[in-house]
């Protein structure tokens, strides 16, 4: 995977994680610097994964970038938020992080 691409991803990944943090802290829009945090993180979210489907299949980087944006907010929930995960939860999270691994080793191996 192209390095450049790469990087986007990760600051996609990293700036929705920011977005779901706003997003939970501004209690449905009521508090303004979550509130702003939401959407300031959503628009980069958005803005570095569209940089990165300059390089990237979109399935691919879609689905990285949900998948681990999803177990990234999970982790903000249970640290920040004392959020807690029963076993079928965290069986959930261990597929995701699989499915990511997947569509990475074989991501250059159409028909794999």
């Amino acid at each position: 995977m192209n390095p450049t691409a790469l990087l986007l991803l990760v600051l996609a990944i990293t700036a929705e994680v920011i977005g779901t943090a706003g997003l939970k802290a501004s209690e449905g829009f009521a508090r303004l610097g979550p509130s702003m945090l939401a959407v300031v993180g959503y628009c980069a979210a958005f803005y570095f994964l569209s940089l990165s489907l300059k390089q990237l299949p979109l399935g691919i980087a879609y689905a990285i970038w949900s998948g681990l944006g999803t177990v990234g907010s999970v982790l903000l929930g249970v640290l920040i938020w004392r959020e807690t995960l029963g076993p079928a939860h965290l069986a959930g999270i261990v597929l995701i992080l699989a499915g990511v691994v997947v569509l990475n080793v074989f991501a250059g191996n159409p028909g794999s």
